[in-house]
């Protein structure tokens, strides 16, 4: 479009640009589109639904479509979900939020199915807010169609009869939700079964076994958010309480008490005994509290305290090599930058 100034490529095989209007500077996503249904694209560009980019202009040219829509800052769903940094919390809004926004569109006579619920097309704003964006493969739903006649979706996410077992339903977007629901889960850094009933009555093969309407599919997540609301304040104070104590203590389980006060009374009688040769008096003590610092830090670190492990985020990798790898590089900077301090120190006031 003339009147908007192409900035850079967001996704340049996808043909998806962030653009600059001309006339009043602000910014927007610009996409060029080759498979489309150009009525979806009417409805939302003239009845804007809460949850999605506002379209704030389109139009056809040989064969393809462009659209300029809103530029919605933030990181996507999918990002969260690798860097395992969801709560059970995080979980249950964004499953709410993403079921109002489905909602909506599935309330449209017809009904909208957007197709491609995942993920990577969901954006988790600064607010905290989810937005479902990428409206490319939706459709109108017809009762009178047998199967899809174009085979849209991401493999994975995409419901069975979007491979060509049925036409594409309210019950497909139902679908992928289970999905997203399932992979949200999954990332979370303690088990959970909470939510394992919807997610089986999401995903069903057979459309007709998963819930009817978005609506059934919130009733029960808002059955499992209520129960879970007792039981994560409790959660929550605890984790008040125990989040100034050090690894062993956090869980108040006796034995991991009683084995922790073992390792940290050794610890700290081998670090007060140690003697270091040609090292005397209080630069002898010193380094004996230095030492004592770097074996704490190992454990600390090792331990996550006071989540010190996000100060790099390798740490909070979802595999696991990678992430011992991360905890291994956060302690050696740690010891090495109390070395430093350590030798600043000494040639400070023990130089001789």
């Amino acid at each position: 479009m003339d009147d908007y100034n192409i900035l850079f490529a967001i996704d340049k095989s996808h043909n998806v640009y962030l653009v600059q209007s001309s006339f009043s500077n602000k910014i927007y996503v610009e996409k060029i589109l080759d498979v489309y249904n150009i009525y979806v694209y009417e409805y939302l560009y003239r009845n804007h639904i809460a949850g999605i980019p506002r379209i704030v202009n389109y139009f056809e040219r040989d064969n393809r479509l462009y659209i300029i829509e809103e530029y919605i800052s933030g990181i996507s769903l999918q990002e969260k979900i690798d860097n395992c940094e969801l709560s059970v919390s995080d979980i249950r809004s964004y499953m709410i939020m993403l079921c109002n926004v489905v909602e909506s569109l599935h309330s449209i006579t017809p009904p909208i199915i957007h197709r491609d619920i995942k993920p990577s097309n969901i954006i988790i704003t600064s607010y905290n807010y989810a937005i479902l964006l990428d409206f490319n493969a939706a459709k109108q739903f017809s009762n009178n169609e047998k199967t899809d006649t174009i085979l849209l979706g991401t493999p994975g996410y995409a419901a069975p009869e979007q491979y060509g077992f049925g036409p594409s339903s309210p019950q497909t977007d139902i679908y992928s939700l289970g999905i997203v629901l399932k992979e949200m889960v999954d990332s979370l850094n303690y088990p959970t079964h909470d939510f394992d009933n919807v997610i089986e009555n999401c995903t069903q093969l057979t459309p007709a076994l998963r819930y009817h309407t978005i609506t059934a599919l919130k009733q029960d997540l808002s059955l499992v958010t209520n129960a879970l609301t007792d039981s994560s304040d409790k959660t929550e104070q605890n984790k008040k309480s125990s989040h100034f104590l050090p690894p062993g203590y956090r869980t108040k389980t006796p034995w991991k008490m009683m084995f922790s006060s073992i390792v940290y009374i050794t610890i700290f009688g081998l670090c007060c005994t140690v003697d270091i040769e040609n090292v005397y008096g209080a630069k002898l003590w010193l380094e004996r509290v230095f030492m004592l610092i770097m074996f704490l830090t190992i454990i600390f670190c090792g331990f996550n305290y006071m989540d010190m492990q996000k100060f790099l985020p390798l740490c909070k990798n979802k595999y696991r090599f990678l992430h011992c790898i991360g905890i291994v590089l956060l302690d050696t900077i740690i010891i090495f930058s109390l070395f430093v301090i350590l030798i600043i120190i000494e040639s400070l006031f023990f130089s001789s």
